[in-house]
C-alpha cells in the first residue's frame, strides 16, 4: 500500500541544494554517523541497523519521539533549520545536541540513489516520503522550485518488518548505496564501537548491528594487542576498563595524567606493532581521535601537533572535550573535522602536546626498554651505543623465552631481565674492545712494526692453548678467520708493539693504559658482570685508548 500523506517538498532551493551537500559526505561511517547523531537527538534509548549486503541496502531504525507531518515538513526537510535556534543546547532528556547547521541530513543525500524515511510519535500516525535521487537530478537540470518537486510515496510493506511493534520514532531505508557495501559486518560493528561513543554520556543509548549490541567487545581484538595505557583526569569508559583488566605486570604498564583547568578526558594506548592499529584487513588506521559530546569530531588528531617521534606510529586514543560545543560552531561543514585556526581548539591542541603527548612518547621509550623491546631510537635519553646494546640484547634474550605456563618461565624471565643493565654495558664494551684491538692489528700491519721477544713468547703461548683445545674437542676446522700471528695479542701486548713511553710515569702512551685496561677487559671478554666500580675504571680508560688510537691512526703522534 502507498502512502503519501501530505505533498512533502525541500524547503531550500533545489540547485543550492545540489552546491550545498549532494557530495558533502564521503563515507559510509559518515552517513551512519548522521543517523546515530539525529537519533541521539530525538532521545531515542535504541538504534538499529540492518544490512544487506546482497540487496545493496541498509535499515537505520530508532525509538526516538519522532516527528510528526508538521516536523517532517517544516524541520526535517528544511535544511538549515537546528534545534538550537531558541537558544536551546540539550534535548528533552538533558543530552547536549550534537546537530548544529541543520544540515546534517544532507548527509541521507550522499551514499544511496533512493531514501525513504517515516516517522512516527506516540500520537500520530507514520508519515514520510521517498527522495529520489534520479528523480532530484531531473529537479534540478530543469531548474524547478521546491514545490514542484515532491518527494514519493513510500510502501507500507517495505517496512512491515520493522514498524512492527514500533511505538515511536524514525525508520530511514537507503536503497542502491551508490558505491556498494564494501566492508563486512565485523568491520561495521568495529567502527561503530570506535567512533561512536554517546553511551559514555548516557549509558541508556545503545546501538545495535543486525540485532547484536555493540559493545567494547568489538574491540578485543585492538585490546590483545594492547600494551601500555595512560588515562587522562581519571576517564571512565568500558574499553579502558576491559584493558586494565587484562593488564598483567609482565606484559602491561599504565599511568594517569591530570590537566589542571581543564575538562579534557580520554585515553591514549600503544600497540605492539604500527600495523595492529589496522582495522581488520584495510587500510583504515586507528589513530587518537577528538570526540565532542559522544560524536568523532576530528580524527587522527596527532596530525595537527607532530613530534615526528617514532611512538607516534603504535599510538591510538579518544580525547573528549565537550567544551568545545559551548560557544561558536567551530566544527566544518563536512562535520569531519574541526574548524583549524579556532583559537579554542588551538589551545587545545598545545596543551594536548605539551601536557601529553611529550610526556607519553618519553614513557613509552622507557617501557618499550624496560620489556624488552625497540623504543625511540632518536630518544636522546640514552646514548646510541647504549641503546644498540640494548636492541642485541633484546633480540638475543628472546631465544631464551619459555612459552606456555611452565613453572620455571617465571623464575627464567626474571634471571634474563635482572642481565638487562649489564648486557646494556658489556655489549657495547666488547664492541669496544673488537673494534679497537682489531684497528691496532691493522696498524701494526701497515707499519710493519716488528715482533718483540716477548710478544713472539705470548704468541706461541697461545696457540699452544689453543691446539690443545681444539684436539680435545676433536675440532678440526680453522677458527681464525685471519690466521695472523697478532690475532693472538690482546690489548697490552699490541699496545707496548705500537706506543711505549720511556718513562710512562710522565709521557702519555697507549701502553700504561692497556696495562690498566686488560684485567676488567679479560673479565668483559668471559662474560663476566662487572662491579659498579670496574665500569667506571673501564669507561674512563678506555676514553684514554680511544683517544690515543686515534691519535696514531690519524698520523698525529
Amino acid at each position: 500500500m502507498k502512502n503519501n500523506n501530505d505533498n512533502f517538498s525541500f524547503e531550500i532551493s533545489l540547485s543550492v541544494l545540489n552546491h550545498l551537500g549532494r557530495n558533502l559526505y564521503r563515507s559510509f561511517a559518515t552517513v551512519l554517523g548522521e543517523a546515530i547523531s539525529n537519533a541521539w537527538d530525538a532521545d531515542a534509548k535504541n538504534v538499529s541497523i540492518y544490512i544487506n549486503k546482497k540487496g545493496n541496502s541498509f535499515f537505520i531504525k530508532d525509538d526516538g519521539v519522532g516527528m510528526t507531518s508538521d516536523d517532517f515538513q517544516n524541520k526535517f526537510l528544511k535544511i538549515g533549520y537546528s534545534k538550537r535556534k531558541d537558544g536551546g543546547s540539550a534535548s528533552p532528556k538533558g543530552r547536549p545536541y550534537i546537530g548544529r547547521k541543520g544540515i546534517g541530513k544532507l548527509a541521507l543525500l550522499s551514499c544511496a540513489d533512493k531514501i525513504t524515511v517515516i516517522s512516527k510519535t506516540k500520537s500520530s500516525k507514520y508519515i514520510g516520503g521517498v527522495i529520489d535521487n534520479s528523480g532530484l537530478d531531473k529537479a534540478i537540470t530543469e531548474d524547478l522550485t521546491p514545490k514542484e518537486y515532491s518527494l514519493g510515496s513510500w510502501t507500507e510493506s517495505t517496512f512491515a518488518t520493522h514498524t512492527k511493534d514500533h511505538k515511536h520514532g524514525t525508520i530511514i531505508y537507503f536503497e542502491g548505496i551508490k558505491d556498494g557495501i564494501q566492508n563486512s559486518l565485523e568491520f561495521l560493528k568495529k567502527i561503530v564501537a570506535l567512533y561512536f561513543r554517546f553511551s559514555l554520556l548516557d549509558k541508556t543509548f545503545n546501538i545495535f548491528i543486525d540485532g547484536e549490541k555493540i559493545t567494547h567487545e568489538s574491540l578485543n581484538d585492538l585490546a590483545e594487542k594492547t600494551e601500555f595505557l595512560w588515562k587522562i583526569n581519571e576517564h571512565k569508559d568500558p574499553y579502558v576498563q576491559s584493558l586494565e583488566k587484562r593488564f598483567t605486570p609482565e606484559k602491561n604498564e599504565q599511568r594517569d595524567i591530570v590537566l589542571k583547568g581543564t575538562k579534557v578526558k580520554g585515553f591514549i594506548a600503544s600497540v605492539e606493532r604500527p600495523r595492529d592499529l589496522k582495522i581488520m584487513t584495510t587500510e583504515e588506521r586507528i589513530g587518537i581521535d577528538l570526540f565532542v559530546n559522544g560524536r568523532l569530531r576530528e580524527r587522527d588528531i596527532l596530525k595537527h601537533i607532530p613530534t615526528s617521534r617514532v611512538a607516534e606510529n603504535y599510538l591510538y586514543g579518544q580525547i573528549h572535550f565537550n567544551e568545545l560545543d559551548s560557544g561558536d560552531d567551530i566544527f566544518t561543514s563536512s562535520r569531519e573535522g574541526v574548524v583549524a585556526d579556532d583559537p579554542k581548539y588551538k589551545k587545545f591542541l598545545d596543551t594536548l602536546r605539551k601536557s601529553v603527548i611529550l610526556k607519553i612518547v618519553e614513557d613509552w621509550d622507557k617501557w618499550r626498554i624496560a620489556h624488552r623491546k625497540d623504543g625511540d631510537s632518536e630518544n636522546e635519553r640514552m646514548t646510541p651505543r647504549d641503546r644498540k646494546s640494548m636492541e642485541l640484547f633484546n633480540t638475543v634474550s628472546k631465544e631464551y623465552t619459555v612459552t606456555g605456563k611452565s613453572k620455571h618461565k617465571k623464575k627464567i624471565d626474571t634471571w634474563v631481565n635482572d642481565l638487562a643493565d649489564d648486557a646494556q654495558y658489556n655489549f657495547g664494551s666488547y664492541a669496544e674492545c673488537f673494534v679497537s684491538e682489531n684497528l691496532i692489528r691493522n696498524y701494526i700491519g701497515e707499519k710493519k712494526i716488528t715482533l718483540s721477544k716477548e710478544a713472539k713468547t705470548e704468541i706461541a703461548k697461545w696457540k699452544k692453548v689453543e691446539t690443545e683445545s681444539k684436539n680435545k674437542g676433536n675440532v678440526s676446522i680453522g677458527i681464525r678467520k685471519n690466521n695472523s700471528d697478532l690475532s693472538y695479542l690482546s690489548m697490552n701486548d699490541l699496545a707496548y708493539l705500537v706506543d711505549k713511553a720511556k718513562d710512562p710515569t710522565k709521557e702519555a702512551c697507549l701502553a700504561r693504559d692497556a696495562n690498566e685496561y686488560k684485567p676488567i677487559r679479560d673479565s668483559l671478554a668471559h662474560t663476566a658482570l662487572l662491579t659498579d666500580a670496574a665500569k667506571k675504571k673501564l669507561t674512563s680508560v678506555y676514553e684514554n685508548i680511544k683517544g690515543r688510537l686515534i691519535t696514531l691512526l690519524s698520523g698525529k703522534a
